[in-house]
């Protein structure tokens, strides 16, 4: 008797565990500021507190499930105009307002999951939500490999993303280092040039394109939660 009790409970255990929703993701991101992240201490102080306050970044999820959710193959993007420069140590960027860019082919499940995602993975650069836009949106890497450093972001036509690899040309004062981290937690990252980095939608007061600036990152991102 005692024997079917346990085998009845592990069984019971078990439809139960399978039965919760699972959080595991992984996949690609890209992002690019109107500051440099690449860059010598006299350039970054030159830039802080003047730019650097804009930015767009976005995910491509190659396979995964949020709460329960499939994404596979779904991306979303974050477009935020901060108070300060973002990722200065000495000067909190918040408050910051953003708008968040979801993939238009998302069911209604699923547009949930990706903003719910976003939020968590950009911490909270995402909390102040003001638009919600739904577009068509690609996020790929040159030969499928972010350390080529050109990848390609495109959320319909309100924001896009290209980048190229640093050069020597690139290093100016021959001082760079990475001066600023990616805006969220990743697996893998390399900085890269802006091709172009623009954002031309509504809801944050403020339109720019901003190339030709060190100000890229290329990486990619696993969580399980």
């Amino acid at each position: 008797m005692r024997k079917s009790l346990i085998a009845v409970t592990i069984l019971a255990s078990a439809a139960c565990a399978n039965s919760l929703p699972t959080t595991r993701l992984h996949g690609d991101y890209i992002e690019a500021r109107t500051a440099d992240v690449y860059t010598g201490p006299c350039f970054a102080n030159g830039e802080v507190d003047l730019v650097g306050d804009l930015a767009v970044f976005g995910w491509r999820i190659t396979e995964g499930n949020w709460r329960g959710v499939k994404l596979d193959g779904l991306g979303v993007v974050g477009v935020v105009k901060a108070s300060a420069t973002l990722g200065d140590r000495f000067r909190p960027a918040y408050p910051v307002k953003s708008v968040l860019i979801i993939d238009e082919r998302a069911g209604a499940e699923q547009r949930l999951a990706l903003r719910q995602f976003a939020q968590h993975m950009s911490k909270d650069l995402l909390q102040d939500i003001v638009r919600v836009e739904y577009r068509p949106i690609s996020l790929t890497f040159q030969e499928g490999n972010m350390y080529s450093s050109v990848g390609t972001l495109k959320a319909g036509d309100l924001a896009e993303i290209a980048t190229r690899a640093i050069g020597g040309s690139d290093c100016i004062c021959t001082n760079e280092e990475i001066w600023y981290e990616p805006l969220t937690k990743l697996e893998y990252s390399v900085p890269a040039v802006t091709v172009a980095h623009r954002f031309a939608g509504q809801g944050l007061g403020s339109t720019w394109s901003s190339p030709y600036k060190r100000s890229a990152f290329l990486g990619t991102f696993h969580f399980q939660d």
